[in-house]
This record gives structure tokens, sequence and C-alpha cells, in this order.
């Protein structure tokens, strides 16, 4: 059976000054640097072996894959570009604080995050739902049993999420938070509705 892991990065730079990263290529912060060794502790310490590392190529998500993988003895992560963040198009490098003045109505309000739906030149989630379909698709190309970690972002993390599970995206946006350097597992043998397996302290969003 093949059990996928799902990673968010730790806190980056413009992480912890509210800014929109999307693609931007920002480094950890010395908070981001703890965060990863602490999932990475906690994965050592729970024995599981991760036969493939796959990274997204920008340096917060590949510099948490590498600080996991060599707390857990895996080969160097592999970088695969399908796990780059969304396209944030024109909101690439606004303040988080300025979504609602720049985006609405084309926004989703929930509990911790507001989501903008279409500013020109980002990619929409349904854009994000044929990527994740896409990762899903190589992934099981190429592994067809045995435990695989993906170390990703918080807009397209979810949306793996959400096609592995086949939800609606919008309702997958409210359901849950996923935080710098929190876990997920999906398998065949776990629900949608359980699938954290390490929750991290939060600094920001």
């Amino acid at each position: 059976m093949l059990h996928i892991y799902l990673a968010r990065h730790g806190q980056d730079q413009d992480n912890i000054q509210g800014i929109l990263n999307g693609r931007r290529d920002m480094p950890l912060t010395e908070k981001g640097l703890e965060q990863a060794g602490l999932v990475a502790g906690e994965l050592q310490a729970s024995g599981i072996h991760f036969d493939k590392i796959y990274a997204s190529p920008l340096q917060r998500a590949y510099k948490t894959a590498e600080i996991i993988a060599d707390a857990v003895g895996a080969e160097k992560p592999e970088p695969m570009e399908l796990l780059i963040e969304r396209d944030f198009g024109i909101m690439t490098g606004k303040p988080q604080s300025e979504i609602v003045a720049l985006c609405s109505p084309d926004i989703i309000k929930t509990s911790t995050i507001t989501y903008f739906l279409s500013p020109e030149g980002a990619e929409t989630f349904p854009d994000l739902i044929v990527r994740a379909k896409e990762i899903l698709e190589e992934i099981r190309g190429k592994h067809t049993d045995g435990n695989i970690l993906l170390v990703s972002h918080g807009d397209i993390g979810k949306m793996i999420y959400c096609a592995f599970y086949n939800l609606d995206w919008q309702d997958v946006l409210h359901m849950f938070h996923f935080g710098n350097s929190e876990v997920l597992v999906l398998s065949p043998d776990s629900n949608a509705q359980d699938v954290y397996l390490y929750q991290a302290e939060q600094y920001n969003l």
C-alpha cells in the first residue's frame, strides 16, 4: 500500500513579515529552521522510513526537506517542479493585510486565512486541483507501495489533499489550516477528517 506524507515548509522571511510569497524564493527564518528540526525529530522518533522524498524547488521547502532527510536517514530530496507553490499573480509580494481591499468580492474568508480567488495572473484553485492530480498521478506511476514524503506549500498542499480525497476545494479551504512544518498522511486506510500526523505551534499564516 502506498502512503503519501505531505509536509509544509517551516516559516520563511515572507511569512514572518505578513507578505504573500507565492513563488518568491525567500529563506527559512531561525524559527523556520527550528520548526523543521522539530518535525524532523518527530518523524525520526516515529520510526517511519521514507522510500523517497520529493520537494518543491523553492528553498523554504527544499531546506525543510533536507533537514527531514538528514534526521530520518533518507537519501537527498528530489526537486519536483509540480510541488511549487501557487502562482499568486499580481498579489505576489503584497501584504496579506491588503487582500480584502485588492481582491474583494472575489475572496473566501475562513477562520484563519482570507483566500483570494482569481487576481490577474494567479493560478486559481481549480488550476491547482489539475496540478495536484498530476502530482498524484506521477507519484503513483513511480511508486506502487511504501512511504513517500512530499514537502510543499500551503495552497498547493491543501489542493493535493483535496484531489487525493476527491473533495470540493471550497469546502477544503474551510476545513483546516495547513501550518508551517505540519504533516498530513494521505492513504487508502485514513479518512479525510483524520489526516494529521504532526501539528505544530504556529506563529504566522
